[in-house]
Order: structure tokens, then C-alpha cells, then sequence
């Protein structure tokens, strides 16, 4: 029985640990093509990838342009727009106005 409980409590204390993490973590590694105030721009493959960079990014060493360089990122969302399912919207009930006294 208290192996059961012990176990329980690692699972637990594994599953907290892991949603406390954050957004998951990603990385694009290649040459810094161009950097200027807030942006960095690497090259991947074929691809240009424009990255922003803040007062907080840890920098380590330089980035020159045409320096190989690794970014890890988290993706962040600058705004979201809801937009109501129309099959929804038509199946709610239309509001009763207020009753009069």
C-alpha cells in the first residue's frame, strides 16, 4: 500500500512539474543574414526566418551577420479574434427584453 502511495505522489509530482513548464520551446539554427532594433533574420534551408528580440533575449557572444547562430523561441500570441459559429449563433434562443412594471 505505501508503495502505491509513493508512487502516486512521483507520477504527481512529475505531472506539476511538467505543467508548470510553460509553452513548449523550439529552435532554428543558421547564418544571421540581417539584425537591426527588435529583429533578427536567419536562414533556413531556403526559408528567411524573422525573429523578435526584446530587452530580456539572453544574448551570448555577437551575432554578426553571416555568424551561424541558434535561436530557441516560444511562440506567443499578439492578439486572437473569436469568431462565432454561425450554426451556433442561429441555433440560441433570441433575448426576451426586460418586463415592464
Amino acid at each position: 500500500m505505501k508503495r502505491i502511495l509513493i508512487a502516486l505522489a512521483v507520477v504527481f509530482l512529475f505531472v506539476s512539474v511538467a505543467m508548470a513548464a510553460g509553452p513548449k520551446t523550439y529552435q532554428v539554427t543558421g547564418p544571421v543574414l540581417e539584425k537591426k532594433d527588435g529583429v533578427i533574420v536567419v536562414q533556413k534551408g531556403k526559408d528567411k526566418w524573422e525573429i523578435a528580440t526584446t530587452k530580456d533575449t539572453k544574448i551570448k557572444g555577437d551575432p554578426k551577420v553571416g555568424s551561424k547562430v541558434t535561436i530557441e523561441y516560444t511562440m506567443t500570441a499578439a492578439s486572437i479574434d473569436v469568431k462565432e459559429d454561425k450554426k451556433a449563433a442561429e441555433k440560441k434562443p433570441a433575448e426576451k427584453p426586460p418586463a415592464k412594471k
